[in-house]
């Protein structure tokens, strides 16, 4: 079946939204009401290691997300990482064809465009670009963009930045649960920990207050690095619930085109994610059920009560 990408669908200069985009009355961004007044946590990691350690901790337990500054990423690399990002998009369609995924028979990596199980579900307004980058044992550097040609350099840089951060983010969350600072980082996956970048591209939208980029969810991931760090539905099992996985979706714009960039850091399919040991007791009790990571990600994916 050929799959109408919504880049392209965009180009062609539409002035009314295809039925199958147009959301529910109550998912429709012009019926949300949006907070006003509401700052959002801005955590700096120049600050006295106890500080961060008590801001990051009040963060994921209240917000589910925070925005993290002076973590030593370069600002020129950020900015070649969404060069190559936005040269692949505009590659001529055929180019960025031969890279199509097929999720529906379990090849997630690659170009794709969300598609739906119902022919009645609706579709976000959404191209995007999904690979691991890490580890290296499971990175497919065939399905990597080979236009532009720096891409996969570029890439690389930018994963050991996520690395580090990552590395960084996971202490400061085991600290902030009176943990050793290695404890969560071994719960999910020690070096084996997965890295997944998607470049999700959201094209200008004709009716962008009938449309969702992306529709509300919970990331199933232990953390996703964006702009902002996101606390994933694995983070919040592993805490037993003090840090929550935040309910967040994406909005479209009629005149001008989104893309992000986000990192999820996820477990390994076979590691065991469940309450923490530590954190679990009679007063205290275990609020989610083990499993191991690929059984979660087959019940979530199929919309199977956790």
């Amino acid at each position: 079946m050929e799959v109408v990408r919504v880049q392209a669908l965009a180009l062609g200069g539409l002035n009314e939204l295809p039925a199958k985009f147009i959301r529910p009355a109550h998912e429709q961004p012009e019926n949300s009401k949006a907070l006003e007044g509401v700052s959002v946590p801005v955590i700096s990691l120049a600050q006295p290691h106890d500080v961060v350690v008590k801001e990051v901790a009040e963060a994921a337990a209240e917000w589910g997300f925070f925005l993290l500054t002076d973590h030593g990423i370069p600002a020129s690399l950020i900015q070649e990482l969404q060069k190559v990002g936005n040269e692949f998009f505009m590659l001529p369609q055929e180019e960025k064809e031969a890279y199509a995924n097929d999720p529906a028979s379990g090849k997630f990596d690659g170009y794709g465009t969300k598609m739906t199980k119902n022919h009645d579900d609706k579709v976000e307004w959404i191209d995007y670009f999904f690979h691991l980058t890490a580890p290296p044992s499971k990175v497919n550097y065939d399905i990597w963009p080979k236009n532009p040609p720096s891409y996969r350099e570029v890439n690389e840089k930018y994963n050991n930045e996520m690395l580090r951060v990552t590395d960084k983010l996971l202490e400061l969350l085991s600290e902030g649960l009176g943990l050793d600072k290695k404890v969560l980082k071994s719960h999910v996956g020690g070096e084996q920990v997965e890295l997944e970048m998607k470049i999700n591209m959201y094209p200008p939208c004709p009716q962008p207050q009938l449309a969702l980029g992306v529709e509300a969810h919970t990331d199933m991931s232990a953390l996703t690095l964006l702009s902002f760090v996101h606390i994933g539905d694995q983070m919040e099992v592993l805490s037993n619930g003090k840090f929550k996985s935040v309910l967040h979706r994406s909005l479209v714009n009629k005149e001008r085109l989104r893309m992000s960039w986000a990192v999820f850091i996820a477990p390994p399919h076979e590691a065991v994610i469940g309450p923490l040991p530590e954190l679990v007791n009679d007063q205290n009790p275990a609020k989610y059920s083990t499993k191991t990571y690929a059984e979660y990600r087959y019940r979530k994916f199929n919309s199977i009560p956790q």
